[in-house]
């Protein structure tokens, strides 16, 4: 590797890389960037000294920090693996199922070739694409992923970059795509010493979690295209989830997101396999997914949260904060049938209108919908899953508006056994100041929001990250082992039905009972009905043919008459079907 570096703000840059003696001065070239007329050897560790101070920097695209991000760059090949997934032609998003993990707590030993290991797991489960929690380089040994300063870096407590090729490449062995989430819009509060090479943040601009990312600056968005990039060739994912997009503040006429989109788009015609991008966005704008022949960006898909917030209404009676206004049957019914909730509608949550409507003649694969997310479950005081609340056919009928709705699902892991640990906030800030107010904000957010702050873990105790590891034994029995197999059938019912797959919108038809709580989705010719009240309830289904599958036994259908038992859910195809 010949080492280069942008780093406009410097007036003299230096190599330091001890294998080689002193420092070795770089040479400024064109636009900002300095480099040294020298090869590295792949392993050799590395940094760059700025203007003569006493610390070397990682390098901003380093592929490797042995000993965190703190500390000198290695020297990573990714041509040295030795791939074996010449015959995989990729997967479509299109009819797919998607399981969203998070490395560190997905195994006891919380490493991607331990991932590896559980992969017959899901290819039994009926999985399409694992997608990984952010795995690049952070300070400290465990957190969600989300501060990461080192874009280009695989964190090394999950095994380092050379782990990671191994896991695609597991995966492709499997039959099961991999899309990485990836943070675009910030970057963490320790390690990142972006700024003091170039202007990669807006210092007056912040979003949520820190600075606004600088993407007037054309070099920051090569940055960020090229590691998109990176793992998408590099280390063969067959796509990304872009974080809350909806933070990226673009000032240029072409937005990022479309740059992304055409890149990806023309890489994957090089490469003859598809390639997937996935937006979190929140602001319900279908202009992300729609072509860019129809003034689009031309991205795969997006998450709906709207669908997960009027399921998690029916589901649990929680009608706080944003939920407020998904406490009718009718959204559910809206959100199933046009995708958003709120498509121009009053947000009481924002105090405004908010969102677009989508135009229907978009497939309605590209919306990505779950009943449960690290975020929507992560980010509750405690941590706790639907499992933690709701009872055996709460659990059920979750399984199966998730597994059977019109979009793309998404399972988050552990789900698919209503796994009974929670699933909660963590961080390892080394430093004890950071820690500190990072346990000092999660409590006073919660305190502000009105929950008791004596439940709400501390971040930075380790038995936080402990208490949220996945436990395996648990799986195969008891209610756990019958949610499991509840969704092996569901995920096989979706793909023997052409129905679960249609992805026109017009197909999709929707009712509910606000009373007697009773919901009913049609898709073509088979048809769902469910009883979220504590009650049976009794309703007409009339031209049932054949029930596909029942959540309890008691169901029954009697001359036209569905008898459905209480919190139970039933699909049946109608005549003809």
């Amino acid at each position: 590797m010949i080492p280069e570096v942008w780093a406009p703000r410097a007036a003299a840059v230096a190599l330091r890389a001890p294998s080689r003696g002193d420092d070795i001065p770089l040479q400024r070239r064109e636009g900002g960037w300095w480099r040294a007329d020298i090869e590295l050897e792949s392993g050799e560790e590395y940094g760059f000294v700025l203007d003569g101070a006493d610390a070397a920097r990682p390098d901003p695209r380093s592929r490797r920090q042995p000993r965190g991000v703190h500390d000198l760059s290695a020297v990573f090949d990714p041509g040295e693996h030795e791939w074996r997934d010449a015959a995989w032609t990729g997967r479509q998003l299109a009819g797919g199922l998607v399981y969203e993990l998070h490395l560190g707590t997905f195994t006891p030993e919380g490493t991607l070739d331990a991932a590896a290991e559980r992969l017959a797991h899901l290819v039994d489960l009926g999985v399409d694409f694992v997608e990984l929690l952010p795995v690049n380089s952070f300070n400290g040994v465990h957190n969600w992923g989300y501060d990461g300063v080192l874009w280009y870096a695989v964190h090394e407590a999950y095994g380092g970059p050379a782990a990671y090729q191994r896991f695609v490449d597991a995966c492709h062995a499997a039959g099961l795509g991999v899309i990485q989430d990836v943070v675009y819009n910030h970057l963490g509060p320790s390690g990142n010493y972006l700024p003091e090479f170039g202007p990669y943040l807006r210092d007056a601009e912040a979003n949520t979690w820190g600075s606004s990312i600088d993407l007037d600056e054309a070099e920051v968005r090569r940055h960020i295209i090229d590691n998109a990039l990176m793992w998408l060739r590099d280390h063969h994912v067959d796509g990304l989830r872009l974080d809350a997009v909806h933070a990226l503040v673009d000032n240029r006429p072409v937005h990022i997101l479309q740059e992304l989109a055409e890149s990806a788009d023309a890489l994957s015609a090089h490469l003859g396999r598809p390639l997937t991008l996935i937006a979190e966005s929140d602001m319900n704008d279908a202009r992300l997914i729609a072509a860019r022949e129809a003034d689009g960006y031309g991205l795969t898909a997006q998450w709906s949260d709207d669908y997960h917030h009027a399921l998690h209404v029916a589901l649990t009676g929680e009608t706080s904060g944003y939920y407020a206004d998904f406490a009718p049957l009718s959204a559910l019914v809206k959100a199933s049938t046009r995708g958003f909730f709120h498509d121009g509608t009053w947000s009481s949550f924002r105090s405004r209108n908010h969102g677009h409507p989508i135009d229907p003649r978009i497939p309605t694969w590209r919306l990505v919908t779950f009943s449960q997310d690290h975020d929507q479950v992560g980010n509750r005081a405690a941590g706790d899953r639907l499992s933690q609340s709701l009872d055996e056919g709460g659990l059920a009928i979750a399984a199966v508006l998730t597994v059977l709705s019109p979009f793309t699902p998404m399972l988050f892991m552990g789900e698919e056994w209503a796994a009974s640990t929670p699933w909660q906030f963590f961080t390892s800030h080394p430093e004890p100041e950071l820690g500190e107010a990072t346990a000092r904000g999660r409590r006073a957010e919660f305190a502000r929001m009105g929950w008791d702050e004596s439940i709400v873990p501390d971040p930075q105790d380790p038995e936080t990250f402990q208490r949220s590891k996945l436990r395996w034994d648990e799986k195969d029995a008891g209610v756990h082992a019958r949610i499991l197999g509840l969704y092996r059938r569901l995920i096989a019912l979706r793909r023997l039905r052409g129905e679960f797959a249609d992805p026109d919108f017009r197909a999709v038809e929707a009712a509910a009972d606000e009373e007697r709580r009773w919901f009913r989705l049609r898709r073509g010719r088979s048809e769902i009905v469910v009883n979220f009240a504590p009650e049976a309830v009794s309703l007409p289904l009339a031209g049932a043919d054949e029930v596909l599958l029942a959540t309890d036994p008691r169901a029954t259908i009697d001359d036209g008459e569905l008898s459905l038992p209480p919190r139970s859910a039933i699909v049946v195809t109608l005549a003809g079907g």
